[in-house]
């Protein structure tokens, strides 16, 4: 494992990768966090708590809106506003003055699956992948084309981990369930994308396994300006940044078994926060781990790379 050097200007080592809360209000499911750049604020969704939250500065108690369905994700929109790609298919909400209207029907049978993962490209194309109810492998990633979703890939059982490289040629996808995340070349211009390969896997638990000893599986990620690639380990009470390579370069333990997503904020984009869930966990893991369900944060030495902002 190698450790990044802080610049000589840089806050000492010890004052990265110091775990707080950024809220104590848990969320069931917390999902899809990013940071706005415009309001200074950060965003996310509690899945089956159907739910939009935002923390003013990244801190405090969550504004929280219900919203009418499962939301697998949110994306800031160009010109205001926000789009939630929900069970029930596209929103757009504008926090601003509570207009919440449907743009379109989902792409699939809603009764069986819903929208997951999501993110938009430098080129303002939104990324939206689906998760089966049934965890079998017939789940898609779709990009928003033409206010229509367009099928680019399938046979997965839940898609996740979206992200791209720093130079925008490599696009990160995965699969949960299946314990993997690829690699796709991507052509920035076009939104075209290439033959996936498996740029990570991890080991499943064993039948009998305790959870103690059990690695996580890939879930939600983000990027930072070196191109590495931080991935929340469901299950694994971990955190890991991986280099362009595949090569652990970190592991940063969590005090919450069930980390969802990363991402990075922050007037300097150096501040990590990490959505985690408590739904479905025993009364003993949630009175080990109080802070289940809740936005965690930490200071890191190297910035991420912003969100990009969806168009309609």
């Amino acid at each position: 494992m190698t450790s990044p050097t802080p610049a000589a200007s840089s806050p000492s080592a010890d004052a990265f990768f110091q775990l707080e809360p950024a809220t104590t209000t848990p969320a069931l499911l917390g999902e899809s966090p990013f940071w706005h750049p415009l309001e200074q604020c950060l965003y996310y969704v509690d899945i089956p708590g159907k739910a939009l939250c935002r923390l003013d500065n990244g801190a405090g108690t969550p504004t929280v809106w219900p919203l009418n369905d499962e939301p697998g994700c949110v994306v800031p929109l160009q010109g205001g506003g926000l789009l939630i790609p929900q069970r029930n298919g596209l929103w757009r909400f504008d926090p601003a003055t509570g207009a919440y209207e449907q743009l379109l029907a989902p792409p699939y049978d809603a009764s069986k699956r819903r929208f997951n993962d999501g993110k938009a490209d430098a080129k303002g194309r939104l990324w939206v992948g689906t998760i089966d109810d049934a965890r079998q492998p017939v789940s898609a990633l779709y990009c928003l084309r033409d206010r229509a979703f367009t099928p680019m890939r399938d046979g997965i059982t839940t898609s996740n981990g979206l992200g791209w490289s720093p130079d925008g040629r490599t696009m990160y996808w995965s699969d949960t369930k299946a314990h993997e995340i690829y690699q796709l070349p991507f052509d920035a211009e076009s939104g075209e994308i290439g033959e996936r390969r498996v740029f990570a896997r991890f080991e499943p638990r064993g039948a009998d396994q305790p959870l103690e000893t059990y690695g996580g599986r890939p879930d939600g990620a983000a990027v930072d300006v070196e191109g590495n690639y931080w991935v929340a380990m469901m299950e694994g009470q971990q955190l890991l940044q991986l280099a362009p390579s595949g090569e652990v370069l970190r592991r940063v333990p969590l005090p919450v078994r069930c980390a969802t997503m990363p991402t990075f904020g922050g007037a300097d984009m150096r501040t990590l926060f990490v959505t985690t869930a408590r739904e479905k966990r025993s009364e003993a893991e949630l009175a080990a781990q109080p802070w289940a369900g809740c936005v965690l944060k930490m200071r890191v030495p190297v910035a991420g790379l912003p969100v990009q902002f969806a168009t309609w």
